[in-house]
C-alpha cells in the first residue's frame, strides 16, 4: 500500500508542478518529467482517474477533480515545508529536494504540522 501511495502522490504532485508551468498537461509530459515510461505512467494515470483524483480530456489533457486537488495541493505542501527545513538544517538544495521527496510519503500528520509550525516561526 505504501509503495502504491507514494506513486500515487508522486504523480499528483508532478502533475500540479506541471500545470504551473503549462496549462494543458498530458501522460507524456510526466513521463518526461519523472523519466518514467509511458507505459507506467498510463497506468498511473488511469488509476488516479479510477479513485476520482483526475479526468482526461478528449485530447488527454489532464485536469484535476476538486479532491485531486486537494491531495496533490497537501502534497506539494509536505514537500517544500520539509525542503525548507532541510536545507535550512545546512543541506544543500539538491540534497533538502531528494530526501523531502522520500519523507514526505512517510511522516505523519502530527509531525509534519510540528515541522510546519517551526519553519513558520523561522
Amino acid at each position: 500500500m505504501v509503495k502504491y501511495q507514494e506513486s500515487e502522490e508522486m504523480y499528483l504532485e508532478t502533475i500540479l508542478v506541471l500545470k504551473q508551468k503549462k496549462p494543458n498537461v498530458h501522460s507524456i509530459n510526466i513521463a518526461e518529467e519523472l523519466g518514467y515510461s509511458r507505459a507506467s505512467v498510463s497506468r498511473g494515470v488511469n488509476l488516479l482517474v479510477k479513485k476520482g483524483y483526475i479526468t482526461m480530456g478528449q485530447n488527454g489533457e489532464l485536469d484535476f477533480t476538486e479532491q485531486g486537488k486537494a491531495k496533490a495541493e497537501d502534497v506539494y505542501e509536505r514537500h517544500t515545508v520539509i525542503t525548507k527545513l532541510l536545507v535550512s538544517a545546512g543541506a544543500s538544495s539538491e540534497v533538502a529536494e531528494e530526501n523531502a521527496c522520500r519523507i514526505e510519503h512517510v511522516i505523519t500528520p502530527e509531525l509534519f504540522e510540528i515541522i510546519k509550525n517551526h519553519v513558520k516561526s523561522k
